[in-house]
């Protein structure tokens, strides 16, 4: 399958990390912001062709499939541009900055049929699938989750330290994650949301604390604290409250509520969720169906964000 990448930054390069892995799979192009750092990229990874212009790119010979690690604003535009061309596309999350954006995705993918996936890497980390896999069984119902997502953050720079071209946002990025994981673990749409948010960073123009609860149709409560603020422990941490067990989610590792080590390596082919993402992408490609985390499935989570926007404006 020949596959092109747009946006050669930290994630990106995530992403060729985990194509390595996976058999079957030829990046022909790569797209990135500026040129000379583009090409440096290409050659570090074996690409033959880097450009600044997404729509070259979509014209490669036999180019079947797009991964899309842009900055958010760009992220709408170019799912649907990908559709257009005819191309498959997995979208890094988030799939918008707003409800109408989103729903301008779920448009041009009913109306090309073609593969629409969001990059919301918690549903394949091996530490939320374990749960997950519990849930499904009847061996565990969530009754509350309660989610820290910290960073430290006073300028914008990206994973890499490098300075990022766009701003991040503690709403429609970073609790896209958890508001759509709550969704999928308890298996039902929230019913109830309110959030609140502390003041505008006067350069990033972005608010820097965030508070968010919400409720699921069976009453299952989460509660997600989200911080630019922070000095301490960085990334986002999952404690999820059953009635039959605890257990704390730090990426792809996972404890029980008593911090004892449980044993997630058979979970998965790998314990890299990157790299399950991306073979669910390419197999759901292969076998013609609708893969996890499809923009269609990943759609609620997206109603809700705008309808916490909506909230804050008051605010």
């Amino acid at each position: 399958m020949k596959v092109i990448l747009a946006g050669a930054g930290a994630f990106g390069q995530k992403h060729l990390d985990a194509i390595r892995e996976i058999g079957g799979i030829e990046v022909v192009g790569v797209v990135g912001r500026e040129l000379e750092g583009t090409r440096a990229v290409a050659q570090k990874y074996g690409i033959a062709n880097a450009t600044t212009e997404l729509s070259e790119a979509l014209k490669i010979p036999g180019v079947q499939a797009a991964i899309l690690a842009t900055p958010t604003q760009m992220h709408a535009a170019q799912s649907v541009e990908c559709l257009r061309a005819g191309v498959h596309v997995q979208v890094e999350i988030p799939l918008a900055d707003s409800w109408a954006d989103a729903q301008a995705v779920m448009r041009a993918q009913q109306e090309t049929g073609l593969v629409a996936m969001v990059g919301h890497t918690r549903r394949f980390n091996p530490s939320h699938h374990y749960v997950h896999k519990k849930i499904v069984a009847g061996e565990l119902k969530i009754q509350q989750m309660n989610v820290q997502t910290y960073f430290f953050r006073r300028t914008n720079i990206n994973a890499l330290g490098q300075a990022r071209s766009w701003t991040d946002h503690l709403l429609w990025h970073h609790a896209a994650h958890t508001v759509d994981l709550f969704q999928y673990q308890t298996g039902e749409k929230v019913v109830a949301a309110h959030a609140l948010q502390g003041p505008i960073h006067p350069q990033l123009g972005i608010a820097m604390d965030m508070s968010i609860q919400m409720k699921s149709a069976s009453g299952a409560i989460c509660t997600l604290s989200l911080s630019f603020n922070n000095e301490g422990p960085l990334g986002t941490f999952f404690r999820y409250i059953c009635d039959n067990g605890t257990y704390i989610a730090r990426y792809d590792d996972l404890v029980n509520g008593k911090e004892e080590p449980i044993d997630v390596t058979k979970v998965d082919v790998s314990m890299n969720g990157i790299e399950l993402q991306d073979r669910e992408f390419f197999t759901a490609i292969a076998e013609g169906r609708e893969p996890n985390a499809s923009v269609g499935k990943v759609l609620p989570c997206y109603e809700v964000l705008g309808r916490l926007e909506e909230q804050l404006k008051g605010y």
